[in-house]
């Protein structure tokens, strides 16, 4: 089979449900029939890379139990996706006014990104916590599935276009801007990196204790999963919320129908009620 950059491998539906059943097996991912096109384009460069003819000798070759490198290589294509620094203001926005102005200026205050992909996130949120509460303690924790995202987030170097939110102070106080060989680049200042601590998590498989935090941002991650792992991943990521604590979800996510110990302020921002 010749391939060529416009003409990727296509999956028949065996294959794609195939790839939906080690998706769910692996990370609880529900991956419907309609990202068919998106499965095709994200992999077939692997196959024309391991000079494989279909993607049932891919999914063959990634669902072996020795596999775990390439089928971790299979998730981090599938999973990721383009992120961009304070993505969603209103959560910062409601982090600034109504979260920090009661936290204790003499504990920590610790705060979980849970679904960091590249770090955009976790450095939105070390940002503001530098300026807004640079006299009191705080400490960031920041996951992701994908090894390779994690890598990336840790350098803390992404095109400009990601930072186009990023508000002037903060832009000029935290990042860099790149030159020559990095044109059109800016890199998130080293003291600020070394704030925030990465980490591989699998939100389906959580260890009985990540932590215990005061705010979670979990956004844009649980509609990739079907009801019942979105119960079970919210029901474990809320054990990791203290009492009085504050989950943040996307915008277009909702937590309806699941019982939760959680009481919804608005509309994706919940809060852990005190026994």
């Amino acid at each position: 089979m010749v391939l060529t950059s416009t003409q990727p491998f296509e999956a028949n539906d065996e294959e794609m449900r195939l790839f939906q059943q080690l998706f769910k097996q692996h990370i609880g991912m529900h991956l419907p029939a309609s990202k068919k096109a998106l499965l095709c384009s994200r992999l077939s460069k692997r196959l024309v890379a391991l000079e494989l003819d279909s993607f049932r000798d891919y999914y063959e070759m990634i669902a072996a139990p020795s596999a775990e490198a390439e089928r971790q290589r299979a998730i981090d294509l599938i999973t990721t996706n383009e992120t961009y620094f304070f993505r969603e203001p209103r959560h910062f926005d409601f982090l600034k006014q109504h979260v920090l102005p009661v936290a204790s200026p003499q504990e920590t205050l610790k705060i979980w990104s849970a679904a960091s992909s590249t770090g955009e996130e976790a450095y939105s949120i070390a940002m503001l916590l530098d300026h807004e509460r640079s006299n009191a303690p705080w400490e960031i924790f920041a996951s992701d599935i994908s090894q390779r995202v994690l890598s990336f987030a840790r350098r803390g170097v992404y095109p400009m276009t990601r930072g186009e939110h990023i508000p002037p102070a903060y832009l000029k106080r935290y990042c860099l801007r790149g030159s020559g060989e990095y044109t059109g680049q800016f890199m998130v200042e080293r003291t600020l990196r070394s704030r925030v601590q990465f980490a591989q998590r699998n939100l389906t498989d959580l260890p009985e204790r990540v932590g215990q935090f005061d705010v979670i941002f979990l956004r844009n991650v649980i509609i990739y999963f079907d009801m019942q792992t979105k119960t079970e991943v919210l029901t474990n990521v809320c054990r990791q919320l203290k009492p009085g604590g504050w989950l943040f979800v996307g915008h277009s996510e909702s937590l309806h129908g699941m019982a939760l110990k959680l009481q919804m302020h608005s509309p994706s921002i919940y809060q852990r009620p005190h026994p």
